[in-house]
């Protein structure tokens, strides 16, 4: 005898808060960039805070694990279908590629630091975002490229994950939780692995440190179509007090040692996997509440406003472009980096990237969806095509 699942409620193709979200997340990388660069970092308790908004690439990836393995979670509950694997990967070039290699031939040709070292190895490192494969590639305007990177990687390696537990269908799907956090709980000791890698390298910035924060998100997909209502366990994770106040808890401890050592120097061990491990705790509850909801529940009143949704549609350009426009700040006003006016300094960057990403969006970012959302129609009406004459041959 099977036990029926039901979602906590009926998941929407498109959840607003989910998108505000996003938006928060990409300013929260470019306010770390900030605080860095203007050397706000170095101040006593207020700059390891700020430092610490790097923790918004967690929230990214947490994002990119629900919503590309909901499909998924769906399809092995017989409530949909996932996507082909030549589907999938098409929509997801179009979502990242053109807009990137954008602002990679900007900098690469026009931004006069990054310019002058751009050889052929630069080029290509960056052009096919393999900077953290590649020793001494990460260049001026494009340092933040390493988690684009790892995105990528999740992506190409996110249908392998799929059919390794593609039987774990209908009654069997209770056991996709339990494979997902066995999942997190071993990459978490990827820092422990002697991985050996060349020389400016480092396997910390691979995809297997980064899947537990991909990972959150996964659960969460599995989550909603798991969790019964009646689940004790439901209301804790769908109630946004709670789980926001565990990821802020998470948030600030990450800003100490458990996190690692402040600026570039690399984390020990130890400090790396409690970052992982912090990190996953906080886009986990970061989302929950905002996928795991009732369906009846009020919109969120910030993350579903006009203006949190159009930095989420802009947030993938704010997080391409923001290091050009920073590293441009400092020589066109005349300040020095590390020398302070740390509010200054994010007012311009802000002001100046948000325009950019905009264009990003309406140029480039928009066109590309619609023309994938195009060949998916055409070959729709191919395949229809062919069924109808194979049927009139009969």
């Amino acid at each position: 005898m099977t036990t029926a699942t039901a979602p906590v409620s009926p998941p929407r193709a498109f959840n607003p808060a989910l998108e505000g979200m996003r938006g928060m997340a990409a300013l929260g990388v470019l306010l770390t960039h900030v605080a860095f660069q203007t050397g706000a970092s170095g101040i006593a308790v207020i700059g390891p805070i700020l430092e610490r908004f790097d923790m918004a690439v967690a929230v990214f990836f947490a994002l990119s694990g629900y919503l590309l393995w909901r499909p998924h979670a769906a399809a092995a509950r017989g409530l949909g279908t996932a996507p082909g694997t030549i589907r999938y990967l098409l929509h997801r070039l179009m979502r990242i590629v053109p807009a990137y290699w954008a602002v990679v031939v900007f900098v690469l040709v026009l931004l006069p630091g990054a310019a002058q070292s751009a050889n052929l190895r630069v080029w290509v490192s960056n052009l096919f975002l393999l900077q953290v494969f590649v020793p001494l590639t990460l260049t001026e305007g494009l340092t933040q490229m390493w988690s684009l990177s790892v995105e990528v990687a999740f992506y190409l390696v996110l249908p392998l994950l799929a059919f390794a537990i593609v039987r774990l269908r209908g009654a069997a799907a209770r056991w996709r939780v339990p494979v997902i956090c066995a999942l997190m709980a071993v990459t978490l000791t990827w820092n422990l692995w002697p991985v050996p890698t060349p020389d400016a390298i480092h396997a910390d910035n691979w995809l297997p440190g980064y899947l537990p924060w991909f990972a959150a998100g996964m659960l969460l997909a599995e989550l909603i179509y798991q969790l019964r209502p009646e689940a004790w366990w439901r209301a804790p994770f769908a109630s946004q007090p709670l789980m926001w106040a565990i990821a802020l808890a998470a948030f600030l401890l990450s800003a100490t040692e458990f996190g690692g050592p402040a600026g570039l120097e690399r984390a020990e061990p130890w400090q790396y996997a409690m970052k992982m491990l912090l990190g996953t705790i906080i886009g986990f509850g970061l989302l929950a509440p905002l996928v795991l909801r009732p369906g009846d529940a009020a919109p969120h009143r910030w993350l579903e406003s006009p203006t949190a949704a159009t930095l989420g549609r802009w947030s993938y350009g704010i997080f391409l472009w923001h290091l050009v426009v920073l590293t441009m700040v400092f020589p066109v006003f005349g300040l020095l980096p590390f020398n302070g006016n740390f509010g200054y300094v994010l007012v311009l960057t802000t002001a100046l990237t948000l325009p950019l990403a905009a264009a990003s969006f309406a140029l480039i970012e928009d066109p590309a969806r619609r023309l994938a959302r195009r060949w998916d129609k055409a070959a729709a009406a191919r395949r229809a095509a062919r069924a109808e004459a194979v049927a009139a041959s009969r």
